[in-house]
């Protein structure tokens, strides 16, 4: 790289950016676009691009779906970008993927295809969708509070269920996860505390023990994967550090599902990494929020919105 040349980073969102119409236009501008979805319909053996174009937005926000259409719309909007600023791709140099989106940000680094990507989100989507079916469960967005005195809340209304923190994803957001029981205790305490929070609607307690059940079904999905060493550096959720050993990055996928996401050390990573700008690859402005939380003075731009 040249003197002076921007060292470009992009993000790739996670499960909630999803909304009826993502894709649409993308697929009808470009045929490069409009080629991975019928790729995708083909794999999944449904119409994906339909109901990310028509919804239902219920359909949509199920886990089993939602996982798969953000992967293809994030995708889509990469070849918008390619088609519009080829430059701006060839300068990436790393790349992050809030949950969902670390997938995404994988098949962009060279790590699987796109074939092997859309697989095995599909599985990891199911998976987690049977997960949360066995037991009631939730997530909650906890707003104003820091990680330690959360994690005392959470050890609070806890009892023999689980409760714990699940997405650190900027100062002042935090997102926590566990069964039913213990997350009505918690927002009663907040109540009384004063605490601002809101139910997220999601299917179960990601990112906690709850999803065990999913461990094994994407550990064998994983191993049927053949996986490269990224061509740039990916930011892994779980410890917020890229990774180069396909292996490890494949034990990291898994871990994933059951650990916290780390998501406001992985942008401080890439922010002190000197990455900027940062373009936000897929439906949503959700990432480009929480970095403007963390550094204001960082520049984001929205692809594919």
């Amino acid at each position: 790289m040249g003197e002076g040349v921007a060292k470009v980073a992009f993000l790739f969102p996670g499960q909630g950016a999803q909304l009826v119409g993502m894709g649409k236009a993308l697929a009808e501008q470009l045929p490069a676009a409009r080629a991975l979805f019928d790729r995708a319909n083909a794999l999944l053996g449904y119409d994906l691009a339909q109901l990310c174009f028509d919804g239902p937005q219920e359909k949509l926000d199920s886990t089993v779906h939602s996982q798969p259409a953000l992967f293809v719309c994030s995708l889509a909007a990469l070849e918008k970008l390619r088609y519009d600023s080829p430059e701006i791709v060839e300068q990436c140099q790393a790349a992050a993927g809030l949950s969902l989106g670390e997938y995404t940000a994988l098949v962009f680094a060279g790590v699987m295809t796109f074939d092997d990507g859309l697989r095995l989100v599909a599985e990891r989507g199911a998976a987690m969708q049977a997960a949360a079916e066995l037991r009631p469960s939730g997530m909650v967005s906890v707003l104003g509070v820091e990680p330690e005195p959360l994690a005392a809340m959470c050890d609070a209304a806890r009892g023999d269920d689980v409760l714990q923190i699940a997405n650190l994803l900027c100062p002042g957001n935090i997102a926590i996860s566990g069964g039913a029981a213990a997350l009505d205790r918690f927002v009663a305490q907040a109540e009384q505390d004063g605490v601002r929070y809101v139910r997220l609607s999601v299917a179960g307690a990601f990112h906690t023990a709850i999803m065990q059940p999913a461990v094994e079904r994407l550990t064998k999905a994983l191993r049927d994967v053949t996986m490269s060493a990224p061509r740039i550096p990916v930011v892994s959720n779980v410890d917020a550090l890229p990774h180069d050993d396909p292996e490890a990055i494949r034990a990291l996928l898994v871990r994933q599902v059951v650990s916290a996401v780390h998501w406001e050390d992985s942008l401080r990573y890439l922010i002190a990494q000197g990455h900027d700008p940062f373009y936000e690859l897929g439906p949503g402005r959700v990432l480009r929020g929480l970095l403007k939380r963390i550094d204001r003075k960082l520049a984001c731009e929205g692809v594919g919105e």
